[in-house]
């Protein structure tokens, strides 16, 4: 638990929550089913605004430990990579997921 905490230490300052930055989100990706409800009751209870535009909150579950964190990343940035390639998102993101699903065996 150590290593994993003086990894994190030295990955960011501190912990980073996207509802406190003011950037535009096409997609958020979550690593618990904790948080991806956390982010659905957040979306669906936020004040209309100019930032209130459709995002795809994707979840890959995730257990919290060093291998499955290192693994993680990897899928995280596998699909990301997908995503990042996609012309249309919103028109491929279907197609993206169930792509990504066999190769992720979750």
């Amino acid at each position: 638990v150590l290593h994993m905490l003086d990894r994190n230490k030295r990955i960011k300052p501190k912990p980073e929550r996207f509802q406190d930055s003011g950037e535009k989100f096409d997609v958020i990706i979550t690593v618990e089913e904790r948080i991806y409800d956390t982010v659905i009751d957040w979306m669906d209870n936020r004040e209309n605004s100019d930032n209130n535009l459709p995002v795809h909150i994707i979840n890959i579950d995730i257990q919290d430990n060093h291998e499955e964190a290192t693994l993680g990343a990897f899928l995280i940035c596998d699909l990301a990579t997908m995503i990042q390639e996609c012309e249309d998102i919103d028109n491929n993101i279907d197609e993206i997921i169930r792509e990504f699903v066999p190769h992720s065996k979750r």
